[in-house]
C-alpha cells in the first residue's frame, strides 16, 4: 500500500546573471503527496490515472482514513495531502484541521462526492488549498496539481532569491542591529563575534580606550503641554528625543544609539578615546536633559554606568547605568545620574556580582570545558586586577563557593560525590588561602559539577519518559488520551515531550499508545470471552470498526479470526 520514501534530492546552483538561486531539474526533484480515501479502488484509480511526475509530484503513500493518514503524515511529512471528505473514524475536514494545527505549511486538497455548501464553507475556514468534487476528473486534478506546484515553486523561489533576501535584509537591518545591541548589553557575547558584527553593520565603536553606557528614560505620565502639537501624538516624543541625543553626541565621540527592549527607553554606548573624556561626556548628557525639557517640554533622566576597558564587559556598564536610574527618587528626575556619584567605587572593590554568577552557572550547566576554563580565567583576572586586601579576596572566593554549593543543592546532587574529600568545610576554607590554588580547584570542581549535572539531566529525562509510560499504562483505556493530556500531567510542552519520547523509546507517541492498546487487546482476546466491542472499549477505542481496522493492520487478521485461531 505505501512505503517509506527515499530522500528527495535537490540540485542548487547560483545564477550570477540573474542574482538568484536556481533549482536543478533532477527527476527526483518532485513534491511529495499522499492520497487519503476509504475506498481502495478509488485510491488505486487516481494513482494510476494521474501522470504524477509530469505534474511535479510523486505519491509517497496512501491511507484509508484520517487516523491512518495522521500516522503516516507524521512519518512521511508530505508536501501535499489529497483527501476525501467522507471517511470513517476521522473525516477529511477533521484531518485538514489537524494538519493545519501541526503542519501549517502543508497543502491540503479535499475532494468530495457531495456538492454541499456547508462542507465547502468549513473547508474555506480551514484554509484548504483546493476543494473539488468527485468523480475526480483527470484533467482538472492535473491542472490543480500543476497550480499547487507553481505556488510551491514560487514560495521556495522567494525564500531562496538572493536579491529578495538582500532587500529583506536591508529593510530589516535596523531591527537586526537593535536586537544585536540588546543582546550585547544583556548577554555574554564572544568578543570576536561582537567585533565581526560591528564591522558588518559598519558601526565604529571598536578600538576605544574605554566604553560607557547611558540609559535614557523619557518620563511618562508627566503633564504635557497643551500648546505643542507633538504632545498630541506621544508616540513621536521618543523619536524627537533620539534626534536630539544623536545631534548632541555625534560631535563629541563615537557612539551608537538604540531602543532598549526593556528597562530603559533608549541606550547609548559611547566609545571614549581619552581617559579624561568621561566628565565631558556626562556634561553632554546633561545638556541633552536641558534641551529636551526646553524644546520638547519633556523631562528626560539619564543613568550613566561605570566605564569598562573591554567591550565584552559592556553588560556591567549597562547594569550599573540601570542601577543609576534606580536612584531617580533620590536624585530627582530630568537630569543625569552618574553611578559613581551614588556608589563611589575604585580599584579597591571586588565583588562576585550577578553577572559573574550567571556566567559561571551557564558555563557549568552547559559546558563545554573550554568555556568553563575561560570563565574561571576571567574570575582569576578580575581578582588579579583588583587591588584589594587579602580578606576581601577571600570574601570574593567564599561568594563563588556559595554559588557552587547552591547549584549542588538545586540539582539535588550528593555533595560528597561532587566535592570528594573536600567535603570538610575547613578544607574548603583552605582552598581560599591562595589565589592560584583556588583557581585550579574551581576549574576542577566546575568540570566535575558539569558532568554530574549532565548525568542528572539525562536521568531526569529518563524518569520523565518512565512517568509518561506509566501514565499511558494507567490511562490507555481513555479514548481521549492525548499528548496534551500527558504534557499537562508532566508539566512539559508537547513539542519537547514528543522529541524526547521518540528519542528515548524509538517510537512516536501514537505508535507507542497503539502498541499498548493492541497488546492489551490480545491479552483480553486470549483470556476472556468478551465481545469485540467490549474489548475495544476496554482498550480505549470508541468504535469497534476502527479497533478491528487497527488490529488487522498490525496483526494481519481481524480480532475475531485472531481469537478463532487460538
Amino acid at each position: 500500500m505505501w512505503q517509506q520514501p527515499s530522500a528527495t534530492l535537490y540540485s542548487i546552483r547560483f545564477d550570477s546573471r540573474k542574482g538568484r538561486i536556481k533549482k536543478g531539474t533532477y527527476a527526483m526533484n518532485l513534491y511529495s503527496i499522499i492520497l487519503v480515501d476509504d475506498e481502495e479502488e478509488v485510491r488505486k484509480s487516481i494513482i494510476k490515472k494521474i501522470e504524477w511526475e509530469s505534474a511535479g509530484f510523486r505519491v509517497i503513500g496512501d491511507a484509508e482514513n484520517g487516523e491512518d493518514a495522521m500516522e503516516k503524515i507524521e512519518v512521511l511529512e508530505p508536501d501535499v495531502v489529497l483527501t476525501d471528505i467522507r471517511m470513517p473514524y476521522m473525516d477529511g475536514l477533521a484531518l485538514a484541521e489537524k494538519v493545519r494545527q501541526r503542519y501549517p505549511s502543508m497543502k491540503v486538497v479535499i475532494f468530495s462526492g457531495y456538492d454541499d455548501f456547508e462542507y465547502a464553507q468549513k473547508a474555506i475556514k480551514l484554509n484548504v488549498t483546493e476543494y473539488i468534487l468527485k468523480p475526480v476528473n483527470v484533467e482538472e486534478l492535473t491542472s490543480i496539481l500543476k497550480k499547487i506546484k507553481r505556488n510551491l515553486d514560487k514560495e521556495i523561489e522567494e525564500k531562496r532569491n538572493v536579491n529578495h533576501l538582500r532587500e529583506n535584509y536591508r529593510r530589516s537591518l535596523p531591527i537586526i542591529k537593535e536586537q544585536f545591541f540588546n543582546d550585547l548589553v544583556h548577554k555574554n557575547l564572544p568578543e570576536e563575534f561582537v567585533k565581526s558584527k560591528l564591522k558588518e553593520y559598519d558601526i565604529s565603536i571598536a578600538g576605544a580606550r574605554k566604553w560607557i553606557i547611558a540609559a535614557i528614560d523619557v518620563e511618562k505620565g508627566e503633564t504635557r503641554s497643551k500648546t505643542l502639537t507633538l504632545h498630541e501624538e506621544e508616540e513621536l516624543i521618543p523619536i524627537s528625543v533620539m534626534q536630539i541625543v544623536q545631534e548632541k553626541i555625534e560631535d563629541y565621540c563615537r557612539f551608537t544609539l538604540f531602543q532598549s527592549s526593556s528597562e530603559a527607553d533608549m541606550v547609548v554606548i559611547a566609545a571614549l578615546d581619552d581617559d579624561n573624556t568621561t566628565t565631558g561626556f556626562i556634561a553632554v548628557l546633561g545638556d541633552i536633559c536641558k534641551e529636551t525639557r526646553r524644546i520638547l517640554e519633556v523631562p528626560v533622566t539619564i543613568g550613566i554606568g561605570q566605564s569598562c576597558q573591554d567591550l565584552s564587559d559592556i553588560r556591567r556598564s549597562y547594569q550599573t547605568a540601570l542601577v543609576a536610574l534606580g536612584y531617580k527618587p533620590i536624585a530627582g528626575s530630568g537630569s543625569t545620574i552618574y553611578i559613581n556619584d551614588m556608589e563611589p567605587v575604585g580599584s579597591g572593590k571586588l565583588e562576585f556580582d550577578s553577572l559573574d554568577e550567571a556566567d559561571l552557572n551557564s558555563a557549568i550547566k552547559f559546558g563545554p570545558e573550554e568555556k568553563i576554563e575561560g570563565v574561571v580565567n576571567k574570575i582569576l583576572q578580575k581578582m588579579e586586577s583588583a587591588k584589594v586586601h587579602y580578606r576581601q579576596q577571600q570574601i570574593y572566593m567564599f561568594a563563588i563557593l556559595n554559588s557552587l554549593l547552591q547549584m549542588v543543592q538545586q540539582y539535588n546532587l550528593n555533595m560528597e560525590d561532587v566535592l570528594g574529600g573536600d567535603l570538610d568545610y575547613m578544607e574548603l576554607f583552605d582552598k581560599t588561602q591562595k589565589k592560584d590554588d583556588f583557581g585550579q580547584w574551581l576549574y576542577k570542581i566546575s568540570c566535575k559539577l558539569n558532568q554530574f549535572i549532565n548525568q542528572e539531566r539525562d536521568m531526569t529525562t529518563r524518569q520523565v519518559i518512565q512517568e509518561a509510560k506509566q501514565y499511558i499504562q494507567d490511562n490507555y483505556q481513555n479514548p481521549d488520551l492525548s499528548v496534551e493530556m500527558i504534557c499537562r500531567h508532566l508539566h512539559l510542552s508537547p513539542a519537547y515531550f514528543s522529541t524526547i519520547f521518540k528519542k528515548e523509546t524509538g517510537k512516536a507517541y501514537i505508535a507507542y499508545l497503539t502498541d499498548i492498546r493492541l497488546n492489551k487487546a490480545v491479552e483480553l482476546l486470549n483470556k476472556t470471552d468478551d465481545k469485540t466491542y467490549i474489548i475495544a472499549a476496554k482498550v480505549g477505542y470508541q468504535e469497534q470498526n476502527y479497533f478491528s481496522y487497527v488490529f488487522k493492520k498490525k496483526f494481519g487478521v481481524s480480532p475475531t479470526k485472531f481469537r478463532g485461531a487460538r
